[in-house]
């Protein structure tokens, strides 16, 4: 849906904010490259923060963690009710649309209580199928390119630019995933930068391609398929088949990226129930499959409503004001750690002005983020609040105990 919305924003000009995510990642990962081999331990930006600022600032980290894997599937379940409405007319409409929310999500729930393999599974499965439809269109598509669709329009407006990257940044977020089981990665000095370099690369050319094909097949139109760019793009150079099968890609798509969330995200909850933040409820182990079925219902539902609620572009914009936020704090880890002085014989990433790189990632995180609504920054403000206030409950409960 990403095309159609930066198309916009941008026009033919399109390509500027993915290169300006791109830099502005390339700054971020780095960042977290650094910090990711000098902190040995699983968690990712998660266990940076906490390692470099203490438990309280990684306290507000990991609920923004939870925060934005909640808005990312809300608004990702939000696009695939709509997809699948595309597939089955008046699916996406009213009471229907609802119900398929619901179903999705119980869905999801049941096969992750009864375990993680089957969760595990569920994913696996789905990879492959997701990327060969995107695969197609760009082999295909390539030829049907009317060039004078792709003039370039010259370089756009800062403030056009700027929007147009916040939202985007939706398409990147995600990257630094790699970092998360630093703690069991062999030689993570050389391999957590390889990971990440490598992942934003193959990223990059592959959203350009998309936006290349996109653009240069519709042109001016692609900014009016807004529910689904990629199918109508498909529909025109491959036949009615050919946007079915783009469709069926991107629901596909949408809904391993649901499964893998309801495996991962509830973990989220379960641990604020484990560490005392939320009601020990929350931590609650099912009694024969030993899953966190309190806290995978509790993330189901929270998901499902917000979806049911809301549209994917209000909640990807949502999503990426959280992320951008943690990534502010990882970034400031990583400049904490890079001005210590090294130990004698410690392992750690070396570049030359490594202490520029975070600081010029945070300026790039602040720009974009100086883009967001007043009410974006009121949503990330309220959750920092929750956060300190739950923290400060936590202590004052544990205080009299010790």
């Amino acid at each position: 849906m990403l095309p159609a919305a930066v198309a916009a924003n941008l026009g033919a000009a399109a390509p500027a904010a993915y290169l300006v995510c791109a830099l502005a990642m390339t700054l971020i990962v780095t960042s977290f490259a650094l910090a990711g081999s000098r902190v040995s331990l699983t968690g990712g930006i998660y266990a940076y923060v906490e390692v470099a600022f203490g438990p309280f600032v990684g306290v507000l980290a990991g609920v923004l963690q939870w925060l934005v894997a909640w808005l990312t599937a809300a608004g990702l379940l939000s696009a695939f009710a709509d997809q699948l409405g595309l597939l089955v007319p008046g699916a996406g409409q009213g009471a229907s649309r609802v119900a398929i929310i619901l179903a999705t999500l119980a869905l999801l729930a049941y096969v992750n209580i009864r375990g993680v393999r089957p969760g595990a599974r569920l994913v696996e499965g789905i990879t492959v199928a997701k990327l060969l439809p995107l695969a197609l269109l760009i082999g295909v598509g390539v030829f049907s390119i009317a060039p004078g669709n792709l003039a370039w329009p010259g370089w756009p407006d800062g403030d056009a630019l700027g929007g147009a990257v916040l939202l985007l940044i939706f398409a990147f977020a995600g990257i630094e995933v790699a970092l998360v089981p630093s703690g069991e990665v062999r030689d993570p000095a050389r391999t957590v930068p390889r990971a990440v370099y490598l992942a934003l690369g193959i990223t990059t050319v592959l959203y350009l391609a998309i936006q290349a094909v996109s653009q240069g097949v519709l042109g001016g139109e692609l900014q009016e398929q807004a529910t689904a760019p990629l199918a109508a793009v498909a529909g025109r150079v491959l036949g009615e088949a050919g946007r079915l099968l783009v469709l069926l890609g991107g629901t596909v798509s949408m809904f391993g990226y649901l499964s893998g969330d309801m495996l991962a995200s509830p973990r989220s909850i379960f641990a604020f129930g484990r560490d005392a933040l939320l009601p020990r409820a929350f931590a609650s182990v099912h009694p024969r499959f030993r899953t966190p079925h309190v806290a995978i219902a509790t993330h189901a539902a929270l998901t499902a409503a917000l979806a049911a609620s809301s549209t994917f572009t209000h909640l990807a914009l949502l999503s990426n004001v959280g992320v951008l936020t943690l990534y502010f704090l990882g970034c400031a880890a990583a400049l904490r750690f890079v001005s210590r002085p090294a130990e004698p014989g410690a392992a750690g990433l070396r570049l030359p002005s490594e202490r520029i790189i975070p600081v010029a990632a945070m300026a790039v995180i602040l720009w974009i983020l100086a883009h967001a609504t007043a009410r974006e920054l009121a949503v990330l403000g309220t959750t920092l609040v929750a956060a300190a206030l739950l923290y400060a409950l936590r202590r004052a409960r544990i205080r009299p105990q010790a």
